[in-house]
């Protein structure tokens, strides 16, 4: 964070002094909401969590060093008081931005799917050309998109936002926080769409990204969903597409998979083309991989190095295509972060593709936030997997009855139908069934917390453990 007085963040947020012994005192560390990560000069925001109210950890936190509290109340040490913490973090995060201009190229990333791989995918590529901050995870929503903007200095060039929506008008909000020069829009699909009643809504919601960037901007477009490129008529900004239409600026030609699933293709991009050969697991990812290489063109990469950056580029963020090969040739894919039907479908294409003349195994949960279209979606679900030939599938928790309906639905399939109750018995079913070579995909939304199953398999979470979230 560039460094600002505890009196100059008062004036920004409207927040009142309490307990503060010197108003000149300077925050110059981090924004954090976790008293854990405090360092010397850092600003503690105090909110409340799904455990825990932050307040009670704020003289823990001065204690660490933190020069003082965002509290919504007094709390007995150097504070500063607003009526709304998030909303404060909003406007601090908006007067960082401000002061550093035009030196602070912003890059929004938005869609159903995808979002947090190309982030990742796409600041690996950029950061080459120069200081780079980009989101932590799924830092995405109202309280993680300031915390990652606040994290900037006089040094950074490009901040890279991943932009979430549940529902109309939050990009809009997370723009106004981090206003965009160039946004990418990945494709319009079925998550959160029990939320926003249909895809045209989701649309809606997700071209609040172009219709936010200035007309000096960029608009990266995926020229394979309808419902994305339409947004053309919603901006100003000049149209850069991708995708693996003829019609796409920055495309994918000759894609193919190796043994493992990781994709290979040419990049064809502004007249030229460089072989790529993704280290990433599943045919999905080009999509992801040219939406970062169309961000990349325009901070200034060439072809050249986006295609030998993309080579090289890794997964960052965990629990998304997490690939695992144990010592006993059991290979774990850890896809449970999060789930919806284009996502699970992906997932189970890969799995079919890994698992070629091994047996697979799929570990599924429910897919949450699907509105009336749920059981139809969570049954296709179960005809995907058992189309794909699984050895085995076990479906994880309530709510699971479509996926065994749908898998009993596909009379070609012959393979083991097993319901548990929860990750602890789905992996004791495992442990019975899996020898060497087999191949596990584990998926669910991320409230269903599979990602259990898979930790627990590859031996990172001892039995009875809670994972780190």
């Amino acid at each position: 964070m560039i460094p600002l007085s505890l009196a100059q963040i008062a004036r920004i947020t409207g927040a009142t002094l309490d307990a503060v012994p010197d108003a000149g005192a300077l925050v110059g560390g981090p924004v954090v909401i976790d008293s854990r990560e405090v360092q010397p000069g850092s600003l503690f925001a105090a909110l409340p969590g799904e455990r825990a109210d932050g307040h009670d950890f704020a003289a823990a936190a001065i204690a660490g060093g933190a020069a003082a509290v965002l509290a919504a109340r007094p709390v007995g040490v150097p504070a500063l008081i607003v009526a709304d913490v998030p909303a404060a973090l909003a406007a601090l995060a908006r007067a960082v931005v401000d002061r550093l201009g035009d030196g602070l190229e912003v890059i929004g990333i938005t869609g159903s799917v995808g979002k947090t791989t190309t982030k990742d995918l796409a600041a690996q590529l950029i950061e080459t050309v120069g200081p780079t901050v980009s989101p932590r995870d799924s830092y995405n929503n109202e309280i993680g998109h300031p915390l990652t903007v606040l994290r900037v200095t006089s040094q950074t060039r490009f901040l890279i936002s991943e932009l979430s929506a549940r529902g109309a008008g939050h990009i809009a909000a997370l723009c106004r926080v981090a206003p965009p020069r160039i946004g990418a829009v990945l494709c319009v699909g079925h998550a959160h769409a029990g939320e926003f009643g249909s895809l045209e809504q989701v649309a809606l919601a997700k071209g609040e990204l172009v219709e936010a960037l200035p007309r000096g901007g960029v608009a990266v477009l995926n020229a394979d969903d309808p419902l994305v490129l339409a947004m053309a008529g919603r901006t100003a900004a000049r149209i850069v597409t991708f995708g693996r239409s003829a019609a796409a600026g920055v495309r994918a030609a000759g894609v193919r998979l190796d043994d493992r699933g990781r994709p290979g293709f040419t990049l064809l991009m502004a007249g030229e083309s460089a072989p790529v050969r993704l280290r990433l697991f599943g045919e999905h990812h080009v999509t992801n991989a040219l939406a970062a290489a169309a961000l990349a063109q325009q901070a200034g990469l060439t072809t050249a190095a986006i295609a030998e950056g993309l080579s090289a580029a890794v997964q960052r963020s965990r629990w998304r295509m997490e690939v695992t090969e144990r010592a006993d040739g059991v290979t774990v894919i850890n896809d449970a972060y999060n789930a919806n039907p284009e996502s699970l479908r992906a997932a189970i294409d890969a799995l079919a593709v890994m698992s070629r003349g091994r047996r697979g195994f799929a570990v599924l949960g429910q897919m949450n936030e699907l509105g009336d279209q749920a059981d139809e979606f969570h049954e296709e679900a179960g005809r995907l997997a058992a189309a794909a030939g699984v050895a085995g599938l076990l479906v994880v928790g309530s709510g699971t009855a479509p996926l065994l309906a749908g898998a009993k639905a596909v009379p070609s399939w012959h393979g083991e139908l097993v319901a548990v109750p929860d990750a602890a018995a789905a992996v004791r079913e495992l442990d019975q069934r899996l020898r060497g070579g087999d191949v596990v995909l584990v998926k669910a939304s991320h409230s269903i917390g599979l990602e259990r199953v898979a930790l627990a398999l590859t031996g990172e979470l001892p039995a009875g453990q809670e994972p780190a979230r």
